[in-house]
């Protein structure tokens, strides 16, 4: 027999409360207190902690489970009325806290089975109930999410049309005020935007009224765009920082000559000699290569392929060359810096819509959402909700499966934004993604290897490289600490549930595909360590770079075209102001695309920065103290980057780890 105290604690989230009745039967390690009605006289409110006492007739021995079941009142019967809990303490007769963590949503007649916080692998779970618990966790969790193919040869998905049909595991906290704001409506009623009349613009001037208030950064984006050391500089620290690469020798299909770049060099340099100091980079478009043009307001719209050389140079990167198209000839010309300006200036924004292309298709959708929600739907089928792995990576997979859904729905369905408002359309955009997913390697995933790659490790002012490193070598820190309390060389080969994740990632992710260089075990502490490291910075980090600076870097259309209404041009000598003008995207295409990343870049009320942990899953000290050293180390260098960007005139801001989410929230 024993007095037990309950303390329960709603969450604060719209709707967390409930006024259901609840029901609460302690187990364990003997027998069962049996069901205890919580008797209140109020509601469960939103942010209210209440305390109870449960007395069991019989000694139940060690407390293992938490039984939790919400029943409809009498007279609300037919009311939905689900209940955020976020957490359950109980003390023992004996004085003894235990922790019972819950962070989801419950209906009604919805039992619900909470383990105390303690950490446990498989191979060390030998208590009966508990490891009963584990398998039918397991079990639950495998027949409530389940993988669907989007489309061939891409990274498959969670199997729901709707945020709100995911399991109450992954609810967290969202909710339809949530689900409104990723609507391109919410993104129109906060910039006063108009919904604008089909209409072309006739100078950039009238591009830059649109918006009576912007961002400091998106103010110098307007001012900027059309100079070379800024169009150079985006390769490094803009929207998309990981497609330049260091060029030591030119491919055939990109015929530039010494002759053509000499005055770009400085005296008695040539080309060569250039590439051979490692001072000549190289920008490929190739995956749009005969990619086919949409139709947008029954106008055709036109794509390039282009390949860019740059100069890095005093300290400054800048660009010596362009080509439109992957196949050299008489239609295809180099143009050149030194070529009329309105020739240079149209072969500038054919790059940019490129990259307006390459960075959400690739660099964001694919390589930061997509997987995120392979790494979250494998987790979740894979690893029970006591694994050490499960409790740190949760924090990690916040919102993701909610966010991937509205962007399917809203963004690249078949009447979303890209078929609507992109060159690129729909149909194109499935063949441009299964080029970039098969392109998708482990190396790249990894920042200190990616670097290396592609040839960067030296070329001064790439902010992107210095603060995606420092906070590489941060995330390993903690997890190298962490994984190691738990694992020995030996646990991880042991580990049944971590290698059926692993398995379901390749599966799922990278589809079987050996070129990509994933893992198919892990033999040792320290290849899980990377592998843990890579996804937790690809759903923070990762994530931050290539989102945060959408509206900044591309709400000013003509330096992130989503869409040209003329094909790249065929000769030098023809293009004029009229021309370049007459190419850019219609008003309506440009405010609908202002509205999209205006939407996509928006921190949400409800955000937790990397390293903040404010659901309490864990209560041993070595966890909580490697947390702690953690959020040091972010705090350290949250100050270095500041001191650094007092004296840039355009601060790099997206790797400050205040500005990183712990996922891919938005």
């Amino acid at each position: 027999m024993g007095k037990y105290k309950i303390q329960v604690f709603t969450g604060t989230a719209l709707g967390a409360g409930t006024s259901n009745k609840i029901y609460m039967t302690l187990i364990g390690s003997i027998s069962n207190s049996g069901p205890h009605k919580l008797k209140t006289l109020t509601a469960f409110w939103p942010g209210s902690r209440q305390t109870f006492t449960v007395e069991s007739e019989s000694n139940i021995g060690e407390l293992l489970l938490v039984e939790v079941e919400p029943r409809p009142r009498s007279l609300l019967p037919h009311i939905d009325d689900d209940w955020f809990c976020t957490k359950i303490i109980v003390t023992t007769p004996e004085g003894v806290n235990v922790l019972f963590p819950c962070y989801c949503w419950m209906g009604r007649d919805e039992k619900l089975f909470l383990r105390h916080s303690i950490a446990m692998l498989k191979t060390k779970d030998t208590v009966p109930q508990l490891l009963a618990h584990r398998q039918e966790n397991l079990k639950k969790r495998r027949q409530e999410f389940k993988w669907s193919v989007y489309a061939p040869g891409l990274p498959h998905t969670v199997l729901a049309k709707s945020p709100h049909e995911l399991p109450a595991e992954v609810r967290f906290s969202f909710t339809r005020e949530k689900e409104f704001q990723f609507t391109s409506g919410a993104a129109f009623m906060k910039l006063k935007l108009e919904n604008p009349l089909n209409g072309t613009w006739n100078s950039f001037e009238a591009i830059k009224e649109i918006l009576s208030e912007k961002p400091e950064t998106y103010e110098y984006v307007e001012n900027n765009w059309m100079t070379d050391e800024f169009f150079a500089y985006q390769f490094l620290n803009g929207l998309n920082p990981m497609i330049i690469k260091r060029c030591s020798k030119l491919p055939e299909k990109f015929p530039v000559t010494n002759e053509m770049v000499k005055s770009f060099l400085p005296d008695t340099s040539t080309l060569e000699s250039e590439m051979k100091k490692g001072n000549i980079f190289i920008c490929d478009y190739e995956r749009l290569r005969d990619i086919e043009g949409n139709v947008i307001s029954n106008q055709k719209q036109y794509l390039a392929a282009p390949l860019c050389l740059l100069f890095s140079t005093q300290g400054k990167l800048m660009p010596i060359a362009i080509q439109l198209n992957q196949q050299p000839g008489p239609g295809n010309p180099i143009f050149l810096p030194s070529d009329s300006e309105n020739d240079w200036l149209l072969a500038k924004i054919f790059v940019r819509n490129a990259e307006f292309n390459e960075h959400e298709l690739n660099f964001h959708l694919l390589r930061a959402h997509l997987m995120g929600e392979v790494f979250t739907v494998a987790t979740m089928r894979n690893l029970p909700s006591c694994h050490p792995l499960y409790k740190l990576l949760i924090p990690h997979t916040r919102y993701n499966l909610q966010i991937n859904i509205l962007a399917r729905s809203l963004l690249i369905s078949e009447d979303g934004y890209f078929p609507k408002f992109t060159a690129i359309g729909n149909k194109s955009m499935t063949t441009f993604l299964k080029r970039a997913a098969s392109s998708l390697t482990y190396s790249s995933l990894c920042i200190p290897d990616n670097i290396k790659e592609r040839g960067l490790e030296t070329i001064p002012n790439y902010f992107y490289r210095d603060d995606g490193l420092e906070l590489w070598d941060i995330i390993y820190k903690f997890v190298s600490g962490f994984v190691s309390h738990y694992y020995r060389d030996q646990d991880v080969k042991d580990d049944n549930e971590l290698h059926s994740w692993l398995t379901e990632i390749r599966e799922n992710g990278f589809l079987e595909r050996s070129e990509a260089g994933f893992p198919k075990s892990f033999g040792t502490v320290k290849e899980l360590v990377k592998f843990i490291t890579m996804v937790i910075f690809t759903v923070s980090a990762q994530h931050a770079a290539v989102n945060s600076g959408q509206f900044e870097f591309g709400g000013f259309m003509p330096n992130f075209p989503s869409s040209l209404r003329c094909p790249p041009p065929k000769q030098k000598g023809e293009t004029t102001m009229d021309s370049v003008l007459e190419a850019l995207p219609d008003i309506s295409t440009t405010i609908n695309t202002i509205a999209v990343v205006y939407l996509l870049s928006q921190e949400s009320a409800d955000r937790y920065p990397l390293g903040h942990y404010p659901e309490e899953l864990f209560s041993e000290e070595v966890p909580l103290k490697l947390i702690a050293q953690f959020k040091s180390a972010l705090q350290d260098l949250e100050m270095k980057i500041d001191n650094r960007n007092k004296k840039l005139a355009l601060p790099y801001t997206y790797l400050n780890p205040r500005n990183v989410d712990n996922s891919v929230a938005i």
